[in-house]
């Protein structure tokens, strides 16, 4: 007779692997899209600004976010008919394509059509590939799944971005539009490498609009968006608010800030799996909020590099525990949407900011602006309170 004490220990079983061909394989189309998009983000506004000034500019930019925001809305539709490499191809091809002809004479108008087209080309990459990316990913290993891919996507944005307009000033406008788009086109040939999930029916899915209204999917949203808004202020106006005769303090600002993210990402995945990304959702808000209530003494550099720090630390961790928390409450026919969803808060969160505060500090100067921004922040705490104690926070039924 076998008794407890001469049972042999049951064997643990090691977690599964989470560096997958089939996700090393998706890097590959993930640092294309990333290089080609943020290569050509203030490329294109330069460019366009030299036939049609700074209104020029501002079509270039806005023409590319406004068919990323809608693209985005319909993208788990397309996904949900033709599946997840097609979609991914034709966003690669749509983001790359346009970009090698950009430099071809036709004047604004043809600029901002090309802008139109990446823009679109964009929103089917982030999301289908956002959506393809979640189901690679061991759904016990999400969250550090989640960071790692943040990080590969993270850092090829961080230096495209300087480096287009220093290739751009050194070489011309041409060349970097040129590889910009060989950078997407070239990721295409990873895709049919991809596995492709099978077309899904309207019934076996959730759709955007119906997320928008589920509770158990809108609360991580409304609260990602609190802090992407902050995000886009941030970038946007953290130049202007401090005092010119401290740049420096400002470029090492822009650079802890997303440092400081990367960091939290990877932490805040690690630390969810074992435990729950729920409870990091507030967390993240209240660093958020509390890293811009310290900028507001811009005249302060300490106070700036520490507050963007703060606040760079918060946004990694909302980052994270948001998605992470939204792909948990959905089956997998769903992911799309999720991806949807959480990249509309970002980009729309970014852009409703940004324009928002430049009114507001026109009225009350830029330290009250970012006080008033972090208690206004504070807005998305009632959902996260609702989140943590209220009913109909888990699973999102398709039915």
């Amino acid at each position: 007779m076998t008794t407890s004490a001469t049972r042999p220990p049951q064997a643990i079983a090691p977690p599964p692997r989470l560096l997958t061909r089939p996700l090393l394989l998706r890097f590959v189309s993930l640092i294309g899209a990333s290089v080609s998009f943020f290569l050509l983000l203030s490329v294109v506004p330069a460019y366009a600004a030299e036939s049609g000034g700074g209104g020029g500019a501002g079509l270039a930019t806005g023409s590319l976010m406004l068919t990323t925001v809608l693209g985005e809305l319909v993208t788990p539709r397309v996904v949900a008919r033709f599946g997840y490499r097609a979609t991914l191809g034709a966003g690669l091809f749509l983001l790359g394509a346009p970009a090698v002809v950009l430099t071809v004479p036709g004047g604004l108008a043809w600029t901002v059509t090309v802008c139109l087209l990446r823009g679109l080309g964009f929103a089917l990459t982030i999301v289908a590939g956002g959506a393809l990316t979640a189901s690679l990913i061991p759904a016990e290993r999400r969250g550090e799944g989640l960071a790692v891919v943040g990080v590969v996507s993270g850092v090829p944005s961080l230096a495209a971005l300087p480096l287009g307009l220093w290739l751009a000033g050194r070489v011309g406008y041409g060349p970097v539009a040129v590889a910009g788009g060989v950078a997407a086109l070239a990721a295409i040939v990873s895709v049919p490498g991809l596995p492709d999930g099978a077309a899904a029916s309207k019934k076996e899915s959730v759709g955007v609009v119906r997320g928008l209204r589920t509770g158990a999917l809108l609360r991580p949203v409304i609260v990602f968006a609190a802090t992407a808004t902050a995000a886009g202020i941030l970038v946007t106006f953290l130049p202007l608010a401090v005092p010119h005769t401290r740049t420096g303090v400002v470029t090492v600002a822009l650079f802890v800030q997303p440092a400081a993210a990367t960091v939290t990402r990877w932490l805040a995945g690690r630390h969810g799996d074992r435990h729950g990304s729920a409870r990091l959702v507030l967390p993240g808000l209240l660093l958020s909020a509390a890293g811009v209530l310290v900028v507001a003494a811009t005249g302060s550099p300490v106070a700036v590099v520490t507050g963007t720090a703060l606040f760079g630390a918060g946004f990694g961790i909302a980052q994270n525990a948001t998605l992470t928390l939204m792909y948990a409450r959905v089956s997998a026919s769903s992911y799309g949407t999720v991806s949807a969803l959480w990249n509309l808060a970002y980009d729309g969160g970014m852009g409703a900011g940004a324009a928002g505060f430049g009114v507001l500090a026109g009225l009350t100067g830029y330290p009250w602006a970012f006080a008033a921004t972090a208690v206004l922040m504070l807005g998305a705490l009632a959902p996260v309170l609702r989140d943590r104690r209220g009913p109909g926070a888990g699973r999102v039924s398709s039915a």
